[in-house]
């Protein structure tokens, strides 16, 4: 992934384009008519699999769940062979060092939520030291929520300051930045939480933290896409995109990855650039996966749900 070693600056945020609602669901609508032939089915749920970050984000987490998960992780293959491992294990901080001895040697990356997750309502040196912590604990990825509700008031520098901190204090994790797009109310919103987190140094933006509704649906994520895209354009630095919350059933998830090829092109259909936050996807993947391979459906009963 792409990082800069010059100092991101605030970009004009008055610059960023206005989002036609209408057009958006639109093209949402031409994409969800897209077909993928039954030849290259199975490399498409396979990608899918590849792109999942398993979460256990909990209350109730236990040093015993997580190990469940990561053992979840590391052990698709022992339903079916061939499959590539999921891409991450996300947890609490206070869960990082457990789940980073369970995925030892196995490829899987490992991701923290931070900064106060999920409403993100803590000091600035609460949210460095939560992230800090996480990243010495093992996690190579952080997830961090932006402050909406300094966003939504128009004080943009304030956000910018605290992505542009975190990241620095990731140091060599790579940094998700949640925009929590259920909140921000309209599509112009999202446009500028996007561009305002890619400046600042996200190297992805993630659409929602799972804990409320609406989280991601085909429009946010495409007026996403398509600042990655103008990004890309502009500095010629690729930002990985992440869906996540709501996500449920391939068939979805396929609709997703049309979309990506569609407006990012083939670069961004990788684990790297792309990523569902969607444990419960799992499963139904590896049915319709089964599926492909059968020709009959296994019952749910078959996978384990964490």
């Amino acid at each position: 992934m792409s990082t800069s070693t010059a100092s991101p600056s605030l970009p004009d945020l008055s610059q960023s384009p206005t989002i036609d609602q209408v057009g958006v669901h639109e093209r949402v609508a031409r994409f969800q008519t897209r077909s993928i032939k039954k030849s290259a089915k199975m490399d498409a749920l396979k990608m899918a699999l590849s792109m999942i970050d398993l979460t256990t984000l909990s209350g109730m987490d236990s040093p015993g769940k997580v190990r469940q998960l990561c053992n979840k992780a590391k052990h698709l293959h022992d339903v079916v062979e061939g499959l590539p491992n999921v891409a991450a294990v996300c947890v609490y901080p206070t869960m990082v060092a457990i789940a980073k001895e369970e995925l030892e040697g196995s490829g899987i990356h490992l991701a923290s939520v931070a900064t106060g997750f999920p409403a993100g309502q803590v000091p600035l040196s609460a949210k460095l030291d939560d992230t800090k912590k996480a990243v010495d604990a093992g996690a190579d990825e952080i997830d961090m929520v932006i402050s909406r509700g300094e966003f939504l008031r128009g004080n943009y520098s304030f956000v910018f300051d605290e992505i542009v901190k975190v990241k620095e204090a990731c140091g060599e994790a790579h940094l998700k930045v949640i925009l929590e797009t259920g909140e921000l109310s309209t599509y112009d919103n999202v446009r500028k939480a996007s561009d305002l987190a890619m400046h600042a140094g996200a190297d992805f933006i993630k659409t929602s933290t799972g804990t409320i509704s609406p989280a991601a649906t085909l429009p946010v994520t495409l007026v996403m896409l398509e600042a990655i895209r103008d990004f890309y354009y502009d500095t010629g630095k690729m930002i990985g995109m992440k869906p996540a919350g709501g996500i449920k059933n391939a068939k979805l998830a396929l609709q997703y990855l049309v979309m990506v090829r569609e407006t990012l092109g083939q670069a961004w259909l990788s684990p790297d650039w792309f990523r569902f936050g969607a444990s419960s996807l799992a499963n139904d993947v590896l049915m319709q996966i089964v599926k492909q391979q059968t020709g009959a459906y296994q019952s749910a009963d078959y996978f384990s749900l964490d």
